[in-house]
């Protein structure tokens, strides 16, 4: 306190104790190296493409606000994401932000958040975020879902708000389905399966959308190799999104990305085809790092990889230093202890991965 009797100016006097012990969102630097850490999709789009986007982005009126409600980039959504009839969909400045407005929007004394551990780490920050309490069930030493484990903790915390990755995110596979049935049910409050990886999986709970009343499906065009444009939707029965419109803050979606998001979405030819190329190099990627000794790599349907290696540390960092960048997930979590993640990236890209994990293999051993 000072002489007049006030509180100390300082971050400890006015930050939330629990926003204090946060460490931030860490991105690592990647110049210069191969990117295989950030799950983003490595190919480019075609020349003609990013002609046209040059002509719409020189044309865009960043002089005026975005269409407060996008109708226009909505409705290409729709037809893009086959969204059902009878449903909404709300935008974000990426799923973050929706899943940031969810937490909002539920959130009252006592109330939980709930996921499975390990997934997303952004689920369990943001409940921090918004004051709420985090329960993360963890997955069997297979990372599938344990109903039995799932029942048991909902029926003791009540969540307010579930969240379901599928495919799982730092997995890569999906949950069977019945158990996600099966998680839906048993929840009192509102059950969101992350999908932003579907169009690897090529499986979806947007069908089940009219069957559940609680249930919205979250998806996302940064796998689709728009990760810079940074949108994310929401989807579901418009009462929800209704309520949850209410939290959005105004503009959310920039001028540009409406623009371009809305015009690259038009050429489902192209997102297919390189979505169909990242499947075709997750198969051939995976068989190797499989017969590889020394390496467990785990089955995946999204757009990288899981494997665990002896010395994860020493390989993550040879890796490094011969120019490839992938995620160390080592200590992260108890289930992944000595495990890497690497996204699928190009054919030359896996080439140079894989030679250079050979490399660190030999050297940390």
């Amino acid at each position: 306190m000072d002489k007049i009797g006030k509180m100390d100016k300082t971050p400890q006097s006015v930050i939330r104790p629990e926003v204090r012990a946060l460490a931030a969102y860490h991105v690592p630097e990647s110049r210069g190296l191969v990117k295989l850490d950030a799950m983003e999709n490595p190919y480019a789009l075609p020349a003609d493409l990013r002609a046209e986007i040059g002509e719409l982005t020189s044309s865009a009126a960043l002089n005026r606000y975005p269409d407060p409600v996008a109708a226009p980039l909505k409705a290409r959504l729709r037809a893009a994401m086959k969204v059902p009839e009878g449903m909404e969909l709300l935008l974000g400045n990426g799923s973050d932000e929706l899943i940031q407005t969810l937490a909002l929007a539920v959130n009252r004394p006592g109330a939980v958040l709930m996921s499975v551990e390990p997934s997303f780490v952004l689920f369990k920050m943001i409940a921090t975020f918004a004051g709420m309490r985090y329960v993360g069930v963890p997955l069997t030493s297979a990372f599938a879902l344990d109903p039995l484990r799932m029942r048991s903790e909902i029926e003791a915390h009540q969540p307010a708000l579930t969240f379901i990755a599928y495919p799982n995110n730092p997995t890569g596979n999906l949950f069977d389905a019945d158990a996600v049935h099966a998680v839906i049910d048993a929840c009192p409050g509102l059950v969101v399966v992350d999908e932003a990886y579907h169009v690897f999986a090529q499986k979806s709970f947007l069908p089940e959308l009219a069957c559940y009343p609680n249930l919205l499906v979250m998806r996302t065009v940064s796998k689709l190799g728009l990760a810079g444009l940074r949108l994310g939707m929401l989807i579901g029965r418009p009462q929800w999104l209704a309520e949850l419109d209410k939290l959005r803050l105004p503009y959310n979606v920039n001028v540009l990305t409406q623009k371009l998001a809305a015009h690259v979405l038009a050429r489902e030819d192209v997102l297919e085809a390189q979505a169909s190329a990242i499947r075709d190099e997750r198969a051939r990627l995976w068989a190797v790092l499989a017969a590889l000794p020394g390496v467990s790599a785990f089955p995946s349907e999204a757009n990288f990889i899981l494997f665990r290696v002896p010395h994860a540390d020493a390989v993550f960092a040879g890796l490094k230093m011969r120019g490839v960048l992938i995620k160390n997930l080592n200590g992260s979590h108890a289930s992944l202890m000595d495990c890497l993640r690497v996204t699928v990236g190009t054919p030359e890209e896996n080439a140079q991965f894989i030679g250079a994990l050979r490399e660190s293999l030999r050297q940390a051993a």
